[in-house]
């Protein structure tokens, strides 16, 4: 009986050790992660604020409507946190190490027999959990965003059309047309001049005034009392009018409907490595391009590696306690270290496909330092 109630101690000892060990880690990770959510959103937000004011071109100068500006913004935000988040998880992590040494809940670690070597091993796991989110938010959830959102400028029409004339100004806010008015009120213009080269030839319209008429379906140009002038390669012909339409449905923007590298799938670049043949896809290019879809396939595949690396150089807090005298340089030296390390993963990107020894150079880099 004694023997048996012996074991039974050590049993509900040993598990309300392991309870308590769990208990402590989900502590850490909850904190940790919480600062990172909160910082991260906070920190998104801000840039996307900023880069918001930048897009807003489309409804000043390209004419789009509100609906597929807010929709542009809100697409690229995938983009966003994708940059901010090696950054923001180095401050989470770093500042949530300090916190605990500072309020000395570093010490409950150790005293339920949590070794430090076991402790960096569970960070290191938890940061591969996150590089691979990492990963797929680069690989795949940002390029499909952007590519959504380049898709929205592209099928859009110009819905600020009427916005987009200015008394005494010429327009050209959309590809091959050019419109200039003397005078505006409201959606009623006077003295209008049309030029319009979208068609394959030139045709210049001038009207003593007109107004612009829209709905759900059609947008156009009523014009009255004025000349029609067509210029075809061979021969000039021209006639006068009371009154014609000039549809506006067709003409699309000037703004930039060819994806980019960033927001082509990862599947089509590494196509574009891979494969030599007379079947490599043409958003691959050439030359630069080619250079440019490597540094791409390593941003999304390659650099959140330095996410494992950011996290052992933070867990280097735990060789120097706060009751070191060295312990605030520690923490300013180490501070540096990854800031640098970081600026580092960000500025080599552009230089490592310039040549094999500088791609396996940036290879070996973050390996070795890890």
């Amino acid at each position: 009986v004694l023997n048996t109630l012996k074991m039974r101690y050590l049993y509900i000892n040993i598990k309300n050790k392991i309870s308590m060990k769990k208990l402590i880690f989900r502590k850490f990770a909850s904190d940790v992660l919480t600062f990172f959510l909160v910082s991260i959103l906070i920190m998104g937000l801000i840039v996307w604020t900023l880069q918001a004011v930048n897009y807003f071109d489309f409804v000043s100068e390209d004419g789009h409507g509100l609906k597929v500006y807010f929709a542009y913004t809100f697409l690229n935000f995938p983009k966003i946190i994708h940059r901010l988040l090696p950054f923001v998880f180095f401050i989470s992590l770093f500042y949530t190490i300090v916190k605990y040494e500072n309020n000395d809940e570093l010490n409950i670690f150790w005293i339920n027999g949590i070794s430090k070597f076991r402790f960096v091993n569970i960070m290191i796991i938890f940061s591969v959990i996150l590089m691979c989110f990492q990963i797929w938010l680069g690989s795949y959830l940002s390029p499909v965003s952007q590519l959504k959102a380049r898709n929205l400028i592209k099928n859009s029409n110009v819905d600020f059309f009427t916005s987009l004339i200015r008394e005494g100004k010429f327009i050209n806010a959309v590809k091959g047309l050019t419109i200039f008015a003397e005078k505006k009120d409201v959606d009623n213009f006077s003295n209008i001049f049309i030029d319009d080269s979208s068609k394959g030839y030139s045709r210049m319209i001038y009207a003593k005034s007109g107004k612009i008429l829209s709905d759900n379906k059609d947008k156009k140009f009523v014009l009255f009392n004025g000349k029609v002038i067509n210029i075809d390669k061979t021969r000039i012909n021209t006639f006068e009018f009371d009154q014609i339409d000039f549809n506006l449905q067709s003409f699309g923007s000037n703004s930039i409907i060819k994806p980019k590298i960033q927001e082509i799938n990862s599947f089509q670049l590494l196509r574009c490595i891979f494969n030599k043949d007379i079947n490599t896809p043409k958003e691959c290019g050439q030359g630069d391009m080619i250079d440019e879809t490597k540094q791409e396939l390593l941003k999304r595949f390659f650099k959140p590696i330095y996410i494992l690396l950011i996290t052992i150089l933070s867990c280097y807090l735990f060789t120097s306690g706060k009751y070191n005298p060295k312990f605030n340089k520690v923490k300013r030296y180490l501070f540096l270290i990854i800031f640098f390390i970081i600026l580092i993963s960000e500025t080599s990107l552009r230089y490592a496909t310039s040549s094999n020894i500088s791609l396996v150079i940036y290879f070996l880099t973050p390996i070795l330092l890890f």
